[in-house]
């Protein structure tokens, strides 16, 4: 059992992770988001690792907040996050709104892969 500290900002929860693409690397700060039913990068990081949304080969239907929308899929060579290393996991490509001070959301595709237990009270998240 691990227990990670989460970073908070006001009632929301941040972490950071690690990504690699084909050409370079990134430390993406991401959004816990139980609300989303996928993990999402945004494509100016994505474009900078050798990722390139524009070359993605499938497209994904999502439903925002402002309705629906179809994002690119790209596949990472490496994606660290919560101590878990998955290769070739695939993302979603998506431009944030500007001033956002997060680069992403981590989804419940990610979450859904392991054990865990977030403690909100606290701002941890106990990965098993």
């Amino acid at each position: 059992m691990n227990i990670y500290k989460l970073e908070r900002h006001g009632h929301l929860l941040m972490l950071k992770s690690f990504i690699e693409g084909g050409e370079g690397k990134a430390y993406p700060r991401l959004l816990l988001d139980t609300g989303s039913s996928y993990t999402i990068i945004s494509q100016e990081i994505l474009e900078n690792i050798g990722c390139s949304p524009a070359i993605a080969q499938r497209r994904q239907r999502i439903i925002t907040g402002s309705g629906y929308e179809i994002v690119p899929v790209v596949r990472l060579n490496k994606f660290h996050c919560l101590g878990k290393v998955i290769e070739g996991v695939e993302v979603l490509a998506h431009t944030l709104p500007y001033g956002t001070y997060v680069d992403g959301l981590l989804g419940m595709d990610f979450l859904n892969k392991f054990e865990l237990e977030i403690r909100i009270h606290t701002g941890e998240i106990v990965i098993r």
